[in-house]
């Protein structure tokens, strides 16, 4: 028996791949190419601002932030991407996806252009606004996951739907890669312009008061991709799938689609009707948590495995950046000479491990299948980490540390090609239309507070056991790196495990996926390729 199927959903899972999929992959990741250079490019100026705000006279070394400080100003912005995860996410269920769509680029927008103009009458008052502005762009940044990950979802079609969600969150490279470009640019202008020695030379003279100009153009530049993204997703139409299951309106998802697919396409309002009728119940029901309770469980737990090992792997940078000699010792640089180290240095990383482990889930997706890719991902991060935590006394020596680097990019790369793509593009697959932006919305959010919690709680476990850091970073004793390390690999079978819990959708309809249709013939399919984790959408 075949599931029952609206002509507008059939239109959109069988069509080729056309000119509306590349223009919607092209405004969805203009958005996410915003997202990632606002969200990262503060990591590159850190050191600069430690170095302008925070100066101690008569000290041999040079200012940094003190670490609760360096912690807010990172962790602020997670709290704000919280925010606009669950948020927006309940708003594109509610009131359409395209609807509030504008209304996040217009925040990240103002984010990032008042970050860059924090101001304040003392240090503390620069530092609290830029706090403030950093909050609400990641209010933005965070509303963005929900929504472009479900719009791009329902505009696809079912055979080649994973590689355009994969493509939008792939932007995120480019945008991490554009941020150090931004700030190579930018600081090498200004050391040209402004000449400064070096801060072992003349501790003063190495920090310009042009300095200063160089953080607050490197934040601002964010705003400039997402006042472009703005005018073009002001022009997208509403997605078929929430005009009509959602907002239940069969003749304008059929108008609608008629227009983009350029086909003839009745809205059979009454077959809407009928496939519509009871589903009105919420993510927090016990009809949801019977149908679809495991997913959100695995999704948000995967999401918040990959975070936590995903974002503490930067206890790991310092280490690497200063064994390999990417960036010197501090007080042998001036202030804008630093931050063009630190650009060069996470350009490198992007360039060799982030950009190509987007692009291979890309390409293999559609082909490998959600689950598998994310159990790889999972599977080798794990190895690589215990093996850099076994041997990490040997690869920090001379002569061996180009192999320490080489397993760390690995690791990137395998968390790009792995559970950082994947936990982004299988939630907005396997949730019905109604509730698919809300339960992308609770997924990311744990996901970000598994990014607090390992940012923060590894800057204080990575620290050595006999508290010889205490004075420099302001840290008490922690285990240290190599047992960190250990801890994060095993963190990853906890994400192999929670795979477990998804379906995999691989070539099969948003509907089909979900239950959207027929929920008691959800798994009645004619495919070949029936996954083992398809039994997990049958009714309890």
């Amino acid at each position: 028996m075949a599931l029952e199927k609206l002509q507008v959903l059939h239109a959109l899972d069988v069509a080729g791949t056309q000119r509306y999929h590349v223009r919607a992959v092209v405004i969805a990741g203009m958005g996410f190419f915003a997202d990632a250079y606002d969200l990262f490019c503060i990591t590159l100026v850190t050191k600069l601002l430690g170095r302008i705000y925070y100066h101690v006279p008569g000290r041999e070394a040079p200012g940094t932030l003190p670490p609760r400080l360096e912690a807010a100003i990172n962790g602020v912005t997670f709290c704000g991407m919280i925010v606009g995860q669950l948020l927006f996410g309940c708003l594109g269920d509610r009131f359409g996806r395209k609807r509030f769509y504008g209304k996040t680029i217009m925040l990240m927008i103002m984010g990032s252009f008042l970050s860059g103009l924090s101001f304040g009458n003392s240090v503390d008052g620069v530092m609290a606004t830029l706090c403030l502005f950093r909050f609400w762009l990641g209010v933005g940044i965070g509303g963005d996951y929900p929504l472009s990950a479900t719009i791009m979802a329902e505009y696809a079609n079912k055979r080649t739907r994973g590689s355009f969600v994969a493509a939008v969150f792939a932007m995120e490279g480019f945008g991490v890669l554009a941020g150090c470009i931004v700030t190579l640019v930018v600081s090498a202008t200004f050391q040209a312009r402004f000449d400064a020695p070096a801060f072992q030379e003349d501790a003063v003279a190495s920090t310009p008061k042009q300095a200063d100009y160089v953080w607050r153009i490197i934040l601002m530049v964010g705003a400039i991709p997402a006042c472009f993204t703005y005018h073009w997703r002001m022009r997208m139409p509403e997605t078929a799938r929430y005009t009509a299951l959602v907002a239940r309106d069969a003749d304008k998802a059929a108008r609608d689609m008629s227009k983009v697919l350029e086909v003839d396409i009745t809205g059979e309002p009454d077959k809407v009707k009928s496939l519509t009728r009871d589903r009105d119940y919420g993510v927090f029901s016990r009809r949801f948590a019977r149908r679809h309770g495991v997913h959100l469980l695995g999704a948000a737990a995967c999401w918040f495995v990959l975070d936590f090992v995903f974002y503490s792997q930067n206890i790991l940078q310092g280490e690497i950046f200063s064994d390999v000699k990417w960036i010197p010792e501090a007080h042998t640089m001036s202030a804008v000479e630093e931050a063009y180290r630190v650009g060069r240095a996470h350009a490198i990383i992007a360039l060799c491990g982030t950009l190509p482990g987007y692009w291979f889930t890309i390409a293999f997706i559609d082909v490998v299948g959600r689950k598998h890719i994310q159990f790889l991902g999972f599977a080798i991060m794990m190895g690589f980490m215990i093996v850099i935590a076994a041997f990490y006394d040997n690869l920090t020596s001379p002569g061996r540390r180009i192999w320490l680097v080489v397993m760390y990019t690995f690791t990137f790369f395998f968390a790009n090609f792995g559970p950082n793509s994947t936990t982004f593009i299988v939630p907005a697959e396997i949730f019905p239309a109604h509730l698919r932006a809300t339960c992308h919305g609770i997924s990311s959010a744990a996901g970000k507070v598994g990014a607090i919690v390992g940012t923060f709680g590894f800057m204080y476990a990575a620290q050595k056991k006999d508290g010889s850091e205490a004075t420099e970073t302001g840290y008490p004793s922690g285990i240290g790196v190599r047992a960190s390390l250990f801890v994060l690999g095993a963190s990853n079978v906890l994400g192999i495990l929670f795979t477990c819990l998804l379906p995999e959708p691989k070539g099969r309809s948003l509907e089909e996926v979900s239950g959207d249709g027929d929920e008691s013939l959800t798994l009645n399919r004619d495919d070949a390729d029936v996954d083992v984790g398809e039994s997990q959408i049958l009714p309890l």
